[in-house]
């Protein structure tokens, strides 16, 4: 887990005091060392600032460059396959001088091409230059938990693994893209591959990019979807147990100690209690506790680790601490969220007590059903059928009916819009209306006019399984995989995610919706038989900060003004908090134009 950057330019040297401040932004994400080369021409130059978690040795510096001097890499993330691959590699005639998985992509690019890219197992973001071709492909992975950040301008390719990175090094203006801050503020995330700036895009998850003659060109080489077969429910719970064993088992791999967030619900204590039935030695748990506080998860991860007998460690937070810890949390946001604190906090206490890597329970819910809208936006999509089945003056009445409110003003909106599972999803996971998005951006850019776009439909399926894909590529990679790494790294912190391995993906996505969403995610506690009945049996739970009483009580005073400057209603906290990052985000932003 590291940091990258770099700069590859058809005509011009690159400037590397423009690397060298992308180097600098991008260095709390690798405390342990820090490299960087150049090609002869210096047309060419990567950065790279590495935590060490395999091979520790300096044979595994980056950028690392093949024995023959025709490839480089600057690689960030875990290759849980690489040792199966580099026994291959070594079968077929390679040879190796280090013990580092970034070593397996490069000899494994250099002897199959591209195609290597979808055998890997893991979370990465690499770009690899060939000195011979002059060219550069860039990777992400199938899920895009690793970032990966670029602009394109003169023929010129800049990337880094952060937006602030390629804005520092003047390698992208701060000019706003309108349409992508009408994203954020209709659900707090903007689709990839756009950013908030108009200059700065990700590259899509699954996606290979490829420069050569100043050109760049994307294409993806994975994507979602799921292919259901008969099979019995024993056999979809046996086909699940089985992945996530291994799974569990290739994420413990690091010459480093692993921990695992937990919290009070299923799926941290699923990897806690398939870690607890694997040989490796004492476990760290780590979790966050709100003494006081309604919903405060501390007594019931604590019964958990010491069921399971880990070496448990908690930090009690109260307001004054959230407060102090919120302040960090907005200055290390690279893109403005609602999300993330709880994933900084825990993060925190995890490296504070000597850890590099932690596991996290992300994507138990979109894989497995447990969040609200596989029941909600299934049965709002059949209301609104049947209210277009009785005409305009069914739709009409229902709309006339609704209170007022932001949840009565997104309702109208969704029944003005097509009856599709998509807009089910985006009205229900929503946060501002489509006007009152253009409202804000209006305030905030002194744009006029309405240049939102909708997000497009998902392709055909179950209903389960289409609102399964729309978690997974919007929710949780836009919003929640993003933050979980920015927070993460933020620490110095490799944060692993052994739910959206690739194997647990290919076994699950074969199984039945019917079967993979029953109530209380029972699939996955029926495969993880050692959950006690205490986490079995209870509502869901994940990391939550007290914030909604908090905002109106110790932090009133920083979110007060706001209700007094923007031209929308800010009537819950999220709203509340949706603005505010923006606002501060589009303050440090200014301030920190190159």
């Amino acid at each position: 887990m590291c940091g990258i950057a770099g700069i590859v330019s058809d005509a011009a040297p690159v400037n590397l005091d423009a690397l060298r401040r992308m180097d600098r932004c991008i260095a709390h994400r690798g405390p342990d060392d820090a490299g960087m080369w150049s090609a002869a021409d210096g047309r060419v130059a990567f950065a790279h600032r590495r935590l060490a978690i395999l091979d520790l040795s300096p044979a595994a510096h980056q950028p690392f460059i093949s024995a023959d001097a025709r490839f480089v890499i600057t690689y960030n993330g875990e290759i849980y396959n690489f040792r199966e691959l580099r026994n291959e590699l070594v079968s077929a005639g390679d040879r190796f001088r280090s013990k580092s998985d970034t070593e397996v992509i490069l000899a494994g690019y250099a002897r199959f091409g591209s195609g290597f890219v979808e055998r890997l197992r893991g979370m990465f973001a690499f770009a690899i230059w060939d000195e011979r071709e002059r060219t550069c492909l860039v990777a992400r992975d199938r899920f895009g938990i690793k970032p990966f950040y670029y602009s394109m301008a003169g023929g010129r390719l800049a990337f880094a693994s952060t937006v602030r990175a390629l804005v520092l090094a003047g390698s992208a203006g701060i000019d706003p893209d309108p349409i992508a801050v009408q994203q954020y503020f209709r659900s707090g995330s903007v689709a990839e591959p756009r950013t908030l700036l108009s200059d700065v895009k990700a590259l899509e998850a699954g996606s290979i990019g490829t420069w050569s003659d100043g050109r760049f060109e994307t294409r993806r080489y994975w994507s979602i979807s799921f292919e259901p077969q008969d099979m019995s429910w024993n056999d979809a719970v046996a086909r699940t147990r089985a992945a996530l064993a291994d799974s569990v088992r290739h994420h413990f791999v690091s010459d480093v100690p692993v921990g695992v967030f937990l919290s009070g619900g299923v799926d941290s204590n699923a990897l806690v209690a398939l870690a607890s039935t694997l040989d490796l030695g004492e476990l760290n748990t780590f979790s966050i506790a709100f003494p006081g506080e309604s919903g405060d998860e501390g007594p019931v991860a604590r019964r958990s680790a010491a069921h399971f007998g880990t070496r448990h460690h908690e930090w009690a937070i109260d307001g004054q601490t959230g407060r102090e810890l919120f302040e960090r949390f907005v200055a290390r946001a690279d893109q403005p969220s609602i999300d993330g604190l709880n994933t900084y906090a825990v993060a925190k206490l995890a490296r504070d007590r000597g850890l590099k890597v932690v596991l996290s329970g992300v994507g138990g819910d979109e894989l497995f059903g447990g969040y609200k809208s596989f029941r909600r936006v299934p049965q709002l999509t059949r209301l609104h059928r049947t209210l277009e089945a009785a005409g305009v003056s069914g739709v009409a009445a229902a709309a006339a009916s609704l209170s007022g409110g932001a949840k009565g003003r997104r309702v109208r909106e969704w029944l003005a819009a097509p009856a599709t599972i998509a807009s089910g999803y985006e009205m229900f996971r929503g946060i501002f209306t489509g006007r009152e998005s253009q409202q804000l951006a209006s305030h905030f850019l002194g744009t006029d006019g309405d240049s939102s776009e909708r997000l497009p439909d998902v392709a055909a399926g179950t209903p389960g399984d289409r609102i399964s894909a729309l978690e997974l590529s919007r929710y949780m990679r836009n919003q929640l995989l993003r933050d979980a790494d920015v927070m993460s790294m933020a620490q110095g912190l490799e944060l692993r995610v052994p739910f959206l391995d690739n194997a647990v993906f290919d076994a699950v996505r074969v199984i039945p919706a019917a079967l993979r969403h029953r109530a209380g995610k029972r699939l996955l506690t029926s495969a993880v038989t050692e959950l006690p009945s205490w986490i079995v049996n209870q509502p869901k739970r994940g990391f939550l900060f007290p914030i909604e009483r908090w905002i109106g009580a110790q932090w009133s005073e920083v979110f007060t003004q706001l209700d007094h400057t923007v031209p929308v209603s800010l009537e819950s906290w999220y709203r509340k908090m949706c603005v505010f990052m923006f606002d501060r985000w589009l303050e440090t932003l200014k301030g920190q134009e190159a």
